[in-house]
């Protein structure tokens, strides 16, 4: 396993218990995402389909599959395993109120793995349906990925996630760019790289789908401060950043200079504004 994937667990494995508390935002977009799904779900045929869910997570998403989907057999994977034990308990306890935990233990599989390593030795024409929600900007190789995901596809089958694009946090990143222009330095990247709608659109169409449709919006979140933001992105496990540290700057001053410049030039009633650039992107699998 590389270390990126292993930082990228260890990440969301300490993270699981703090997520739900500070993942408005990714509710939001799982209800979009299921919203969405709701023409395709009319189609004949849908019985018995099999559905995989991507970073699945604490099962938010799942449960609503579960229970918009009675008679689909599901494969919820996450890298992190401590999010998949949250997921079980959400989803089988959910189940287990209405009295059918048996039905719900043989109807889904939860699965701890790496997508892009596991999506490699993935049968073929295996699934009708894969969705994914706030998952794919965590992918190291997207034009591999969406490859095996295609071959796993069967014809006619529907791929389906949510991500966040270019313009996601874009108030840190502008204050972070200011601090280091001040201290004359070039500006380093802190957090992920988010793809475009054209760069998603793109590597779908090289990995042989079809029918491409988005949506794109902005959500803009309120919190008390820059340091309660940073806070609440770290308690959900996205604290990844290529910054590297700089001579004559310390971690200190860089990330104190920054919620000064972030507080002076981004806030609003009651607090600051953060961006998240919302993409919803679906694709079908020809035959």
């Amino acid at each position: 396993m590389s270390s990126r994937i292993s930082d990228i667990r260890r990440q969301f494995n300490r993270s699981a218990n703090s997520y739900d508390t500070h993942a408005d935002v990714q509710r939001m977009m799982s209800d979009r995402l299921a919203k969405s799904l709701i023409g395709w779900k009319n189609k004949d045929n849908i019985a018995g389909l099999n559905i995989l869910e991507i970073g699945c997570g604490t099962g938010t998403l799942t449960e609503i599959l579960v229970n918009e989907w009675p008679s689909a057999s599901i494969c919820a994977l996450d890298i992190a395993p401590a999010m998949i034990k949250l997921a079980e308990q959400r989803v089988l306890s959910v189940e287990a109120n209405f009295g059918i935990r048996k039905i719900t233990s043989d109807r889904v599989r939860f699965l701890h793995a790496d997508v892009e390593t596991w999506a490699r030795d993935a049968p073929t024409s295996s699934f009708d349906l894969i969705v994914s929600n706030a998952c794919f900007q965590w992918l190291s190789n997207p034009r591999q990925t969406l490859g095996h995901l295609r071959l796993m596809l069967r014809p006619g089958g529907l791929l389906i996630f949510t991500t966040f694009g270019p313009d996601t946090f874009c108030e840190m990143h502008k204050a972070f760019n200011e601090v280091y222009r001040a201290s004359g330095m070039e500006p380093q990247r802190h957090g992920l790289w988010f793809l475009s709608i054209n760069e998603w659109n793109n590597l779908l169409k090289e990995s042989g789908f079809s029918n491409i449709h988005y949506e794109r919006s902005i959500q803009t979140e309120k919190y008390a401060s820059a340091r309660d933001f940073l806070h609440s992105v770290k308690a959900m496990g996205a604290s990844t950043s290529e910054a590297v540290p700089m001579h004559g700057l310390s971690s200190r001053r860089l990330f104190a200079n920054m919620y000064k410049e972030y507080e002076g030039k981004f806030s609003i009633q009651g607090g600051v504004a953060a961006s998240y650039d919302l993409l919803l992107i679906q694709a079908l699998a020809d035959g």
